[in-house]
């Protein structure tokens, strides 16, 4: 009662007249809990450390604590400890667990703690294969996100569905998620504003904007779900991809509560994509009014001027940034080898191996140039010579990690990239240019807007863009996802603005062929 209202100290006072164990232990854990509700962990913990027979409720808030309050590595560090001397951990022990591998993006944490839940047997609870399927999702595997919603088959709840439809959306696979939604909702299963949020984002990956509208309206009229900013955004961003940016501009007008960041973000985007400077000046001043320090807003319309050749218009809104003091946020990405994660920025030379990475580097960079790979430095948005927009592009973040992974790493083993900002536009040569040089690749000028490897085949599956003047195929790459086809057989393909990460996975490369 006493730590609920807040009166911590008083409930210490009462407390430390308590001679009871099992009193002590249960009184002492609500009051560990009381200063963790209040972000106060220091003596959370000297409470924790203070208890003589810690059972896994006290454990469980401790770790919970943690996570709570953004502290991952303590929370696994407790957790291994947990593991070696303490109790069992319980249902919510595993799913605290999870959320950290999934804000980490660790598939070798979650995995272990997958495999605690298994010789647990928690690993049907529902909120730890709920969480199982977020953190498989988040750490780049869809099929292990498949395979746990699959084993719990007789045991899902509305999270569950919302998981893994969100999962498959993320990952590029719109159409199966919109299949997974169709089955939900066949079996008499309700939606939650969550999962139309799922849903809605597949939509925008696939490019479907009727069907968008379709289950925006099914949302309101039918599950009588009023939206959220997260679901307006959603409808912006559907519109704008497909280039219907004034329809989008409206749909702001027309909203029954102010657009917020993101709203104004995606319409930013979307008009960045499409070249549409009117309408990207007024989505960055409503933006900006928001959050005058937002420094997306800022370089996107700058990139925006620099493409359409206004190079003074550009050089203004960055003099304005610096003004304000606004900093661009740092493009960083990260990859874990044996445990240990390394991470990488744009040009980083302060690794320990830093010559051999940039060995290879050249070496990936002159292989696959014998393979016709023509570096994109139209892409490059600023106004230097093309030799530096060339190194500009050679030594991105995220392909410096994956020259040290290359490195360090066995044959056959797959390569997980992170980044904390959307991956960069790349040539698809890239990721093939370990494939014989004699074999034919039918990509022309194509260039990669978003890229992963299936984990399970040796395949690409990327999205696709021009250079040009071709408004079909402009379209397409902004709102629509192109299908890679090997064979006779079609492989899903990822769009623009997925998560931030690509898999390489070091095998052969079938030629696959690309069909409009």
């Amino acid at each position: 009662m006493y730590a609920k209202s807040g009166g911590l100290e008083i409930a210490q006072k009462v407390l430390e007249q308590c001679v009871t164990s099992d009193l002590n232990v249960i009184a002492f854990t609500a009051l560990l809990d009381g200063y963790i509700k209040l972000g106060d962990i220091n003596p959370a913990r000297q409470i924790f450390d203070s208890l003589r027979d810690r059972d896994v409720v006290a454990w469980t808030a401790m770790i919970v604590g943690y996570v709570q309050n953004g502290l991952n590595d303590d929370a696994l560090e407790l957790f291994r400890e947990m593991i070696n001397e303490g109790p069992r951990p319980n249902s919510y022990t595993l799913a605290a667990m999870l959320s950290v591998s999934s804000s980490v993006a660790s598939l070798d944490y979650g995995k272990q703690i997958h495999a605690s839940a298994m010789r647990s047997g928690e690993v049907y609870s529902v909120s730890v294969s709920n969480a199982l399927i977020s953190m498989y999702s988040k750490a780049g595997s869809i099929s292990g996100a498949k395979q746990v919603f699959n084993l719990v088959h007789w045991n899902r709840d509305t999270v569950s569905w919302t998981s893994m439809i969100i999962a498959l959306a993320q990952h590029g696979l719109g159409e199966e998620a919109i299949e997974l939604f169709e089955k939900m909702l066949s079996l008499g299963i309700k939606p939650d504003h969550i999962t139309y949020v799922g849903v809605l984002s597949a939509c925008i990956h696939v490019g479907l904007v009727e069907q968008g509208r379709s289950y925006y309206n099914l949302m309101r009229n039918v599950h009588k779900i009023e939206p959220t900013h997260s679901h307006y955004a959603c409808m912006i961003d559907l519109l704008g991809r497909a280039g219907l940016l004034q329809e989008a501009f409206n749909f702001t007008q027309s909203m029954p509560i102010e657009p917020d960041v993101i709203a104004w973000g995606s319409l930013l985007s979307s008009c960045k994509v499409h070249k549409n400077v009117d309408l990207a000046e007024v989505a960055a001043e409503r933006l900006l009014l928001i959050d005058p320090d937002n420094s997306g807003a800022y370089s996107s319309l700058a990139n925006l001027y620099s493409a359409c050749g206004r190079w003074a218009d550009a050089a203004q809104v960055r003099k304005s940034m610096k003004d304000r003091r606004v900093k661009k946020e740092q493009g960083f990405s990260w990859i874990q080898i044996q445990n240990k994660v390394h991470v990488f920025g744009v040009e980083d030379g302060g690794h320990a191996q830093r010559d051999a990475i940039y060995k290879m580097m050249e070496k990936i960079w002159k292989e696959i140039k014998n393979i016709g790979f023509i570096p994109d430095t139209e892409s490059v948005l600023h106004d230097v010579s093309e030799e530096a927009k060339e190194k500009m592009l050679k030594y991105h973040s995220e392909k410096l990690a994956i020259a040290f992974g290359l490195i360090n790493t066995p044959e056959n083993t797959t390569l997980r990239i992170m980044k904390n900002l959307r991956v960069s536009a790349i040539k698809v040569y890239f990721l093939i240019f370990r494939s014989a040089p004699e074999q034919s690749f039918e990509w022309g000028t194509y260039t990669v807007v978003s890229v992963r490897f299936n984990p399970g085949q040796a395949d690409i599956l990327a999205t696709l863009a021009r250079n040009g003047t071709d408004k079909r195929l402009k379209y397409i790459a902004s709102s629509k996802t192109f299908l890679v086809k090997e064979g006779s057989a079609a492989k899903g393909s990822l769009c623009a603005g997925q998560p931030p990460f690509f898999l390489w996975k070091h095998v052969p490369l079938t030629p696959c062929t690309l069909f409009l």
